[in-house]
């Protein structure tokens, strides 16, 4: 009994099984034997090879490594670069007047550093007008980890033939007088960036000597027309503490030069005579703004600033040669320097830049302002103007050389050499 149901569950089992493989069919090829299986080799990796063959080129290459060195064209346009920048330079090119209307300057400055970025530059500069300029620099330019700049400043300079006109925005062309003025000075200026971008304080002192002495141009010398009672400083030698402090907001990419940002700032200046009769302070706002058109190819760049300029509380005067003053260099262009003087002055301008190449703008402007002895008319009505157009020789940032043609009522063209940006 046992014996029969074992039977049953085999044969049970055997009939739930799947059936076996049928054999591959033997050929006529094969001699009637089925093939043998296929074994497939193991692969080397496409990748391990490629990487094995750029690090045996890359082996090959490090003993004939050599750093770029520019060739033909672009090895005078790195020099050209260095030049504009004045990094690497010992010796270098110094283009910048003792005082607005001194003319076309030549000079030279001989650079030296004193650690891996401060340095200390040694310069000097003279002018066609007889104009005269000596002076050292110290500069600091990485403070706090690149959030500040420290400047130090001492030397001297001389203007012999700076004009005045009258004072008030009624001055006439033709009542043109001029002044001779010496000054020794020894200032620092610090500025910081606490964000390192946008927000900026600025705080500096300065103690100078200004002693004012009869002008040396064909017009008549100041003392002629004047007197001390009619013109506070005239034949004075005053010494001043000035200090001053500015709390803005700069976005721009260098003062020295820039194609967008803007830059928005209130100064609080103090000027200290140790002799309490010519005290006086100014308070300037100035706004700037760059806005850049068809991928910085075109700029259009406006400028406004105010001033506002009074004597301290105890009866001093402010010297006619310190009063706030509009005309020529980066003021009104189309008017000799100096041409406007007051209390209180607004300036108003406005560029089209135009980019020719990385080192040369073309820029259209137009200027306009006045100067008048109350703050409350300073307004839009009666403004003197001007308008022209120049070309600027620059580096990523700074304008070494501004050369410009302007145009007033006053004058058919006036033209106008500078060592530095127009705002």
């Amino acid at each position: 009994m046992v014996a029969a149901l074992a039977a049953a569950s085999t044969a049970t089992v055997a009939a739930q099984a799947p059936p076996p493989a049928p054999a591959p069919e033997a050929t006529a090829g094969d001699g009637g034997q089925a093939p043998a299986a296929k074994v497939t080799p193991p692969q080397t990796s496409t990748a391990s090879t490629r990487q094995a063959a750029i690090e045996a080129e890359q082996a090959a290459k490090v003993p004939n490594l050599r750093p770029y060195e520019p060739k033909g064209a672009e090895k005078y346009f790195a020099k050209l670069d260095k030049l504009l920048q004045g990094s690497g330079l010992a010796w270098h090119p110094y283009f910048e007047s003792a005082y607005s209307g001194g003319g076309f300057t030549l000079g030279a400055g001989r650079l030296f550093y004193v650690s891996p970025y401060n340095t200390l530059d040694f310069r000097g500069s003279y002018t066609i007008q007889n104009y005269k300029r000596i002076e050292a620099e110290f500069r600091a330019p990485r403070m706090f980890n690149r959030r500040a700049e420290l400047v130090a400043t001492g030397g001297w300079r001389e203007a012999t033939k700076v004009g005045f006109y009258g004072i008030g925005p009624d001055s006439s062309k033709d009542d043109q007088t001029n002044y001779l003025f010496q000054q020794p000075y020894g200032s620092a200026l610090f500025t910081i960036f606490p964000r390192r971008r946008f927000l900026m304080l600025r705080g500096g002192a300065e103690f100078s000597q200004w002693k004012q002495e009869p002008g040396e141009a064909n017009t008549p010398s100041v003392e002629e027309v004047y007197t001390p009672e009619t013109l506070p400083g005239l034949g004075a030698k005053i010494n001043y503490l000035h200090t001053q402090g500015t709390i803005g907001l700069d976005g721009r990419t260098s003062p020295g030069y820039t194609r967008r940002g803007a830059y928005l700032a209130a100064t609080l200046h103090d000027y200290k005579d140790q002799d309490d009769n010519f005290g006086f302070q100014i308070a300037e706002y100035e706004g700037i703004a760059h806005l850049p058109i068809l991928r910085e190819s075109w700029v259009l760049s406006f400028r406004a600033r105010l001033q506002h300029a009074n004597e301290k509380d105890d009866g001093q005067q402010i010297p006619f040669f310190m009063l706030p003053a509009l005309g020529g260099g980066s003021t009104l262009r189309g008017y000799s320097s100096w041409r406007f003087r007051d209390q209180n002055s607004l300036l108003l301008q406005a560029e089209w830049r135009i980019m020719v190449n990385r080192y040369l703008d073309l820029a259209f402007f137009y200027d306009a302002g006045k100067v008048e002895p109350r703050t409350k008319d300073i307004d839009l009505d009666n403004l003197q103007d001007d308008f022209g157009v120049g070309i600027r020789i620059h580096s990523p940032f700074a304008t070494p050389l501004r050369i410009e043609f302007a145009h007033s009522r006053e004058s058919n063209i006036r033209l106008i050499f500078s060592s530095s940006a127009s705002f």
